[in-house]
């Protein structure tokens, strides 16, 4: 039987006439890590002050290893948060900024000292003990920062954005170091980012959010894979987005007409759309195949070669059709030249057909 350390239930957040938190309900299972994704002003870092108990919803509950989360837990919450701006003490040594919490617990100095030092066994702080803030690395600050808040073992970690001051080879190494930490201790995680490649690189599970509600909730193949909305998969990765038209729905598959032609796609979830109804139709830039000549698929169009890039792994190539262009990532250097004429297209299993939304109705992008 499934445990859950976050649970949600109905949970409303307001500041002012402003609703920050529209009644989300979310169960988190204990021992995974689990992140909450999407743009600035989504309503995921209120989301996570309100399980750390720093912010009180206005609506709903809110339960933490089983019992209603109370705000004014103190240092025996059974949370701890760890914050973009690492929020250590500048006065106190990495020694005296990780046992803070585990003093104000009155535990006694013999088990401090054990703990203590089995956080910087575990975070490669040995060498650090005796140093201030100022005197360390982002890199290292982080997981001081990490280490006082595991040393009073919570049932849930709560990290904010954690590696956003640090620069990309150093944050791409510390999500190595927090994946390796979250299985090794086995707390469950919840973690805040709007960046779509961390998710995707740390999480369990990862949940989509935008403008205070829950889109989409999956493990990181099924929200790439199995996009519900054009928001989710223009989000995560990158996406072709076609205005169409359905022209026939059977079970969980669609035909709709787009200015290429017809395609079909499959249908998320329990969207069953009506025919004649606006869809949005996406295709990954992965999926896409360029080339010159047939290239046996179940969708295939004509275009021109309009931009060339190449990113190391693969070229990026972009397809004018028309009035519109198609983004194709293709492995290597790409062979052709700009202004030729090529053909494109896919497999009907790459395909998806999702609700229409107005905020992607300039087809794929030019």
């Amino acid at each position: 039987m499934k445990q859950y350390d976050v649970e949600l239930s109905g949970v409303v957040k307001r500041f002012g006439s402003f609703t920050a938190v529209d009644g989300i309900s979310l169960v988190v299972e204990r021992g995974k890590f689990v992140t909450l994704l999407g743009p600035s002003g989504c309503g995921k870092t209120t989301t996570l002050r309100m399980i750390g108990g720093l912010e009180v919803p206005d609506g709903g509950t809110i339960r933490v290893a089983g019992e209603p989360l109370s705000p004014d837990g103190g240092a025996n919450r059974p949370t701890r948060m760890v914050f973009q701006n690492y929020a250590l003490f500048p006065h106190m040594t990495v020694t005296e900024n990780v046992a803070f919490g585990l003093r104000m617990q009155r535990l006694p100095r013999g088990e401090i000292e054990q703990r203590v030092n089995e956080m910087f066994a575990l975070l490669g702080l040995a060498s650090q003990l005796g140093k201030y803030p100022h005197q360390l690395s982002g890199g290292q600050q982080q997981r001081v920062a990490l280490a006082r808040a595991l040393v009073t073992r919570p049932r849930v970690l709560l990290l904010d954005e954690p590696l956003g001051a640090l620069d990309l080879k150093m944050r791409k190494h510390m999500q190595n170091e927090l994946k390796r930490l979250q299985r090794e201790v086995g707390i469950t995680f919840v973690y805040v980012t709007h960046d779509q490649e961390e998710a995707m690189n740390l999480s369990d599970s990862i949940v989509v959010m935008d403008h205070g509600h829950i889109v989409q909730h999956g493990s990181p193949s099924e929200i790439y894979q199995d996009p519900v909305s054009a928001y989710v998969a223009d989000f995560i990765g990158e996406a072709n987005l076609l205005v169409a038209s359905v022209i026939a729905v059977d079970g969980t598959a669609a035909v709709a007409e787009t200015e290429f032609g017809r395609i079909a796609g499959h249908l998320p979830g329990d969207f069953r759309p009506r025919s004649g109804e606006k869809v949005l139709v996406c295709v990954r830039p992965e999926h896409v195949a360029v080339g010159p000549g047939p290239l046996a698929l179940d969708f295939e169009g004509a275009g021109t070669v309009r931009d060339i890039a190449y990113l190391g792994g693969v070229s990026r190539i972009a397809v004018q059709v028309g009035g519109a262009v198609v983004r194709a990532d293709t492995p290597g250097l790409f062979a052709g030249r700009m202004a030729d004429a090529t053909a494109f297209g896919w497999q009907a299993e790459n395909v998806r057909v999702l609700p229409y939304d107005p905020r992607f109705d300039g087809g794929v992008e030019d």
